[in-house]
C-alpha cells in the first residue's frame, strides 16, 4: 500500500529584470527602457477523488516549476513561469519533512492549496533611474523560487470502514453493496490496498465505505500491513466488524476478541469507535452453532447475521450503519459549534527574514536566507550594483536593525560573503 511518500518541491526562481535603452527616432536620449522579469511558477497540490493511493508519487524525487523569463526591452515583462499541480487523493496530509509541521491537511474532494510559492521577477532598469543616475545600468535578479523537503501521508476519508480477519469477506460485501470492484479470492490478503465505494440506500441516503487490508494479530506493533492499516481506520467516522462465522478457518470469538486488542493497543480511541458487528457467512451449516456460542459469550452486544455471498441481511446492516454515521455526524457538529474558530487548513508561507548578530570587536552579521542569496548573485565590485544593493538592505529595515543593535561607525557588517563598513 502506497500511502507514505516523500519527495522534494522547488517552486520557479523569478526572471531577471532587463536593462535595455530606449532607442527610437526622436527619442535620441530616451533613458532606461528595461522590463520587470517574469514571476517564478508556484506548486500546488490538488485532490483528485480519482485517486486512492500514492503509487504514482512513488518513484518521484524532485517536483520543480518552471522560472520566470528575463525581463524584455520596452518595459516589457517576462513571461511567468508555468504553475504545477500535484494530483494527490482526498486524505493527503503534507508536511515539512524538516521540523515535521502540517502545511496541509486535504479534507474535501478538489481542495487546492499553495505549498511552494514562485520568486518575484526582478525589476527592469526602469525602475532605478535617480537624479544620481539617469542612466542606471542595474536591474533587479529574480527572487529564487521556495524549495522544501516534504512528507505525504494518505490517510484515507471514508464514512465507515471495514474491519476484521482476511478473507473474512470483506472485499465480497463492498462488491454487493457498491460499484467498487475490489480483487477477490478465498486467500489472506486479496486487499493489498484500499478499495473504497459510494453505498446508495433505497431511500437515496448514501456513504462512503472503505474495504481496507486485514488485520492480523500483532498489527498494533507493525506486524502484517500494521500501521499502514490502522492509520486509516483513524478517520473513518463507523467501524464494521466483519466476523467470518463458519468457523472454516478460525474461531469467530478469538478473532472478535484479537481484533478488539489491537485497535486498543495502537490507539484507545479506535477501541472505543463505534461499531457494527457483523456475522458473515451464515450460509455455512455451522454457522448457526458458532453465532450461538458468541452470543452466549457477548449477550448485550448486537449481532447482524448476513450472508454476503448470498445477498441476504445486507439491508439491515446497511441502514444500521447509516444510523451510526448520522450519530457520529450530529456529535461532531455539535463539538465544532462549542468552538468559535475551527480551521482544518492554514498556511502561511515563512518568507525570509533577517536577523542581526554581535560577533564581538566591533564585527556584526546578518544572517537572512534572502539576502544572502542576493549577494550570489550581484558583482558587488560594480559600483551600481552595489549602491543598489544598499538600498535594498535600506528598504529592507536593516540599517535601522544594525543601528538599533548598536552598530557604531567603522564597524564590520558581514552580509553574505560581502563584507562591509558602517557608516551612520
Amino acid at each position: 500500500m502506497i500511502d507514505f511518500v516523500k519527495l522534494h518541491v522547488k517552486a520557479g526562481d523569478g526572471g531577471r529584470g532587463c536593462v535595455a535603452w530606449r532607442h527610437e527616432k526622436f527619442y535620441p536620449m530616451g533613458g532606461p527602457f528595461g522590463g520587470d522579469g517574469g514571476k517564478g511558477g508556484d506548486i500546488y497540490f490538488v485532490v483528485d477523488t480519482n485517486e486512492t493511493t500514492l503509487t504514482k508519487l512513488r518513484f518521484t524525487k524532485t517536483i520543480k516549476a518552471g522560472n520566470g523569463m528575463p525581463g524584455l526591452t520596452k518595459k516589457m515583462h517576462g513571461k511567468s513561469g508555468d504553475d504545477v499541480y500535484v494530483q494527490v487523493p482526498l486524505g493527503t496530509m503534507i508536511r515539512n519533512a524538516e521540523n515535521g509541521d502540517l502545511l496541509a491537511d486535504l479534507t474535501q474532494p478538489f481542495q487546492k492549496v499553495l505549498i511552494a510559492h514562485g520568486g518575484k521577477g526582478g525589476l527592469g532598469n526602469m525602475h532605478f533611474a535617480t537624479a544620481r543616475n539617469d542612466t542606471p545600468e542595474y536591474a533587479q535578479p529574480g527572487e529564487v523560487g521556495e524549495s522544501l523537503d516534504l512528507q505525504l501521508e494518505l490517510r484515507l476519508l471514508a464514512d465507515a470502514g471495514l474491519i476484521g480477519f482476511p478473507s473474512v469477506g470483506k472485499s465480497t460485501f463492498l462488491s454487493v453493496v457498491s460499484r467498487a470492484k475490489p480483487e477477490i479470492a478465498a486467500y489472506p490478503f486479496t486487499t493489498i490496498e484500499p478499495n473504497i465505494g459510494v453505498v446508495a440506500l433505497p431511500d437515496e441516503r448514501s456513504f462512503v465505505l472503505a474495504d481496507m487490508p486485514g488485520l492480523i494479530e500483532g498489527a498494533s506493533e507493525g506486524k502484517g500491513l500494521g500501521h499502514e492499516f490502522l492509520r486509516h481506520i483513524k478517520r473513518c467516522r463507523v467501524l464494521i466488524h466483519v466476523i467470518d462465522m463458519s468457523g472454516e478457518m478460525r474461531n469467530p470469538i478469538e478473532d472478535y476478541e484479537i481484533i478488539n486488542n489491537e485497535l486498543g493497543k495502537y490507539d484507545i480511541d479506535l477501541e472505543r469507535k463505534s461499531q457494527i458487528v457483523v456475522a458473515n457467512k451464515m450460509d455455512d451449516e455451522y454457522a448457526p452453532e458458532y453465532l450461538e456460542e458468541f452470543k452466549m459469550k457477548y449477550p448485550d452486544l448486537q449481532v447482524f447475521e448476513m450472508s454476503a455471498l448470498q445477498h441476504k441481511g445486507i439491508d439491515e446492516v446497511l441502514y444500521a450503519v447509516m444510523a451510526e454515521i448520522e450519530k457520529a455526524k450530529e456529535e461532531v457538529a455539535m463539538e465544532e459549534e462549542s468552538h468559535e474558530e475551527t480551521v482544518v487548513y492554514r498556511y502561511e508561507p515563512k518568507r525570509p527574514d533577517f536577523s542581526v548578530k554581535n560577533l564581538g570587536n566591533g564585527r556584526w552579521k546578518v544572517e537572512s536566507n534572502k539576502i544572502d542569496r542576493l549577494v550570489e548573485q550581484l558583482n558587488l565590485d560594480d559600483e551600481e550594483q552595489a549602491y543598489q544593493f544598499g538600498l535594498t538592505l535600506k528598504n529592507m529595515g536593516v540599517d535601522k536593525a544594525l543601528n538599533d543593535a548598536g552598530v557604531q561607525d567603522g564597524d564590520q557588517v558581514l552580509v553574505g560573503t560581502f563584507i562591509m563598513e558602517y557608516k551612520e
